[in-house]
């Protein structure tokens, strides 16, 4: 029999503790392999964690509601020692047993040390026989933390490792390691090293409610007070004639759902505007680390949405540039619906590097948005309203009605100067108002 410590895993590259909101399982419960252990909340997400190993929980180290840092062991299961060696083995020589057995408490020792660095440096679950096999083959634990996992939660399987083994054999480039520790990011070094100004003492008065906020809502509070103090917010504002999108929805919305069973809204429009602008900017598309500027490769765009209970949570549309309307449509929907449904994974809410908020679907025209950190812009959407407007005909002007929305952009300072910032949002403005009303469903 032998122990294996369950560790508080990483869910996200930001990610350095989280909740345990529930256990699934109590000292003396004899589990099996990916049985659900508990459950843990990080970044607005909550996410089952599966067991690595067969045995017995022997210990259980944290109550529900513990804050628990990424690595940490949580709980500690009794194992029975697994039998690793291959039918291959027991067909060798005679003379190469005799070797085996004069090494063999050497190597017990190492696999035994082996096991322990490998508990302690990696933040991810490897079952017994995966880290038996890893060793066998020099497989570092770098290396281990490269390699995509098929098992719940991205655990890495006995098939992932030996198609991974397979491939290095074979002269296939591997993937490069993950760090076994992860760079805290600009946004955090910044925060720590600003102080934080004490808010001033509020007194409750006589027939005054007292609400304690709700974990997510901490979670929102700490992220906005962090982006105001990383970033120097900067918001420029147009007003944009969008009657030709307007038109063109009208017109098709039924026929874009009969076709594809998805409702068509505004805003997958404005998420491809959004993303051919982005392409066209990529200084927008970018994140600053201390002195350097990290321009994105991929244009993956949040949107806020609001969840039944209030708060807000910004699921993330991914290679957005790539998508045709359509597929962001589809997207978008899913998204949405996983998001009020309180179902979105972690990594649908990682990755973004650009945001949309709309304000327009509480019938405001107008907002100034904080930056999602460690981006350095975030557009607002204000509502569409009927509005006389000059415009251009071929015998002058005239006074017509048209649908016109503001757009705002705030955006970091550090990176983004007004004329940048200005030219980017005018572009997007742009390429709305010259939405094509005959453009095929």
């Amino acid at each position: 029999m032998s122990e294996f410590k369950i560790v508080m895993p990483k869910l996200g590259e930001s990610i350095q503790e989280g909740t345990i909101t529930k256990w699934f399982v109590k000292e003396g419960d004899t589990i099996e392999e990916d049985d659900m252990l508990f459950e843990v909340a990080t970044d607005k997400v909550d996410s089952e964690i599966p067991s690595p190993v067969d045995g017995v929980v022997v210990k259980v180290l944290y109550e529900v509601d513990s804050l628990v840092p990424v690595g940490e062991v949580v709980a500690v299961v009794k194992t029975e020692e697994e039998e690793t060696t291959e039918d291959t083995e027991k067909e060798e020589t005679t003379e190469d047993t005799e070797k085996e057995e004069t090494t063999e408490d050497t190597e017990e020792e190492e696999s035994v040390e082996g096991s322990k660095v490998a508990r302690e440096l990696s933040n991810r679950f490897y079952s017994p026989l995966v880290r038996t096999i890893a060793r066998e083959e020099n497989i570092s634990v770098g290396e281990l933390e490269s390699i995509e996992g098929s098992g719940a939660n991205g655990r890495v399987q006995k098939k992932d490792l030996l198609d991974y083994i397979e491939r290095k054999k074979s002269g296939q480039k591997a993937a490069p390691a993950r760090a076994a520790t992860d760079k805290p990011s600009a946004a955090a070094d910044v925060s720590l090293a600003v102080e934080r100004k004490a808010a001033p003492p509020v007194n409750a008065g006589e027939g005054d409610e007292v609400i304690q906020m709700d974990r997510v809502r901490k979670l929102i509070a700490d992220h906005m007070v962090m982006s105001k103090q990383v970033s120097p917010h900067v918001t420029s504002v147009v007003e944009a004639d969008v009657t030709s999108l307007v038109m063109w929805r009208e017109k098709n919305k039924a026929a874009f759902e009969k076709k594809y069973g998805e409702k068509i809204t505004y805003m997958p429009v404005f998420i491809e505007a959004t993303a051919a602008a982005l392409a066209e900017f990529p200084m927008v598309n970018s994140s600053v680390d201390n002195d350097k500027i990290i321009l994105r490769k991929n244009i993956n765009i949040g949107i806020a949405v609001a969840r039944p209970d209030g708060n807000l949570i910004v699921p993330v549309v991914k290679n957005a540039e790539q998508r045709n309307l359509v597929g962001l449509a589809k997207e978008m929907n899913r998204l949405a619906g996983a998001a009020r449904g309180n179902k979105l994974q972690p990594e649908e809410i990682q990755g973004g590097t650009f945001t949309i908020t709309n304000f327009g679907s509480f019938r405001n025209i107008l907002g100034t948005p904080i930056i999602n950190q460690p981006q350095a812009g975030i557009l607002a959407t204000g509502s569409i309203e009927k509005k006389p407007a000059v415009i251009e005909t071929p015998s002058g002007d005239a006074i017509a009605i048209r649908h016109m929305m503001y757009l705002s952009l705030s955006y970091d300072h550090r990176v983004v100067d007004g004329a940048l910032g200005g030219a980017f949002l005018r572009r997007i403005a742009d390429i709305l108002e010259a939405f094509d009303t005959e453009r095929p469903v």
